[in-house]
């Protein structure tokens, strides 16, 4: 007996496509996005293309110190979306069967930076600065906190397969009995550290990035926040989107680079489809990893046209910038969006149209696309340092 299918409700979403659902759905099938522009505001002196998330954000002044972050305000702001949702299914769930589960990169890095700054000048630091701000297991402690939620709460840093791999933990969570609701997804907010760390790498593009182009040179950073309420499904649930399938697996082949052969990757796509029960026919579309960056992209390219040479494939990255620890989360509710848009449009990749010759062709989707048949299944890659990858599978009811 195959266990019940686990329930992606309908998400709140924060980034450089706009805030909540519908703002996101409208801008991200027309190929704008008013977030992401140029700012030297975490690169002081040099210009680069960032997706901002232009979210208003709620005072955390109320909050103990060790949780007022950006970070965790933009998680506020966006789980204040489903926040009425989330009240009417859990009247009647005990507090300790509820999870929060929430991957992050960043945390409150930011706020660490400027009391590092404030104390070089006054040799002390700020009285609004605790270290705890900067844990990476904050904003999912805040949330719980806030909700009253005394379930699993934890956060996953993976990189940039950590919301990804928070939905897979709610999942693994919810089959196991252990409880019956979780908030899962991802957070990360734009820092200097992080645009320093990657500028380190030389893997930064000061112009909008161009995923699989011959003409690639690059990341755009960006910030999000994604969430979903997980369950699993009942007969109310008769149109739905489910996690259907999911893979991980972990390379160990560089600290910063892929597998060139992409072994782990299509391993990881691999248990997807397992878990599913699905072929590589049944899906409709795939939400690309796509970074811009000459390992990344030369991977994916080879792992996806070996096994969907015809499926339509888009990297999003150039609509909200690699958003790190939340891009897991973001893609999946672009699948989300694509799985569920009555129009059968298709999230469009952005690029300059120069294919890279030492690369195999994809179906990569043009601007105002539409499927040519409704999207039942569709897949959603993300691939992170050290060799970790994970595949989301996702399917409707």
């Amino acid at each position: 007996m195959r266990p019940s299918p686990i329930i992606l409700l309908p998400p709140a979403v924060a980034c450089a496509l706009g805030d909540g659902l519908e703002n996101v759905r409208e801008a991200l099938f027309s190929g704008r996005s008013p977030g992401m522009r140029y700012s030297d505001a975490y690169s002081p002196g040099r210009m680069l293309t960032l997706g901002h998330a232009d979210t208003p954000l709620p005072s955390l002044a109320a909050f103990p110190v060790s949780q007022q972050s950006r970070n965790n305000a933009l998680l506020l702001a966006t789980f204040a979306q489903i926040e009425p949702l989330f009240r009417e299914l859990t009247r009647d769930i005990p507090a300790h069967r509820i999870g929060v589960i929430l991957g992050t990169s960043t945390s409150g890095i930011a706020e660490s930076e400027a009391a590092v700054r404030f104390h070089h000048q006054a040799n002390r630091f700020p009285e609004d600065f605790h270290y705890s701000q900067q844990e990476l297991g904050s904003p999912a402690r805040m949330l719980a906190e806030h909700l009253g939620c005394t379930g699993p709460a934890y956060s996953v840093s993976t990189a940039c397969t950590s919301s990804a791999k928070a939905l897979i933990s709610a999942a693994r969570l919810l089959r196991a009995g252990w409880v019956d609701l979780v908030i899962a997804g991802g957070v990360d907010t734009l820092t200097r550290f992080t645009i320093a760390g990657f500028s380190s790498l030389e893997a930064v593009s000061e112009a909008p990035c161009l995923p699989f182009s011959a003409n690639r040179c690059g990341i755009n950073i960006g910030e999000a926040a994604a969430l979903f309420l997980m369950r699993r499904q009942t007969d109310e649930d008769e149109h739905a989107v489910t996690l259907a399938g999911w893979g991980e697996t972990s390379d160990g082949y560089h600290i910063s680079a892929p597998d060139p052969n992409g072994t782990g990757a299509a391993n990881a796509i691999d248990e997807a489809l397992t878990r599913a029960g699905c072929s590589t026919t049944d899906i409709g579309y795939i939400n690309l990893h796509g970074t811009a960056t000459h390992h990344n992209d030369a991977m994916e390219s080879r792992v996806i046209s070996r096994r969907f040479p015809h499926c339509p494939v888009s990297s999003t990255k150039p609509l909200t910038g690699h958003t790190l620890g939340a891009a897991g989360a973001l893609e999946a509710v672009v699948t989300w969006l694509t799985l569920t848009d009555s129009a059968q449009r298709l999230p469009p990749h952005l690029w300059d149209g120069v294919q890279d010759p030492n690369d195999p062709p994809l179906s990569l989707v043009a601007l105002h696309a539409h499927a040519k048949a409704p999207v039942r299944a569709a897949l959603s890659t993300s691939f992170a340092f050290g060799g970790s990858n994970t595949a989301l599978l996702l399917k409707t009811t």
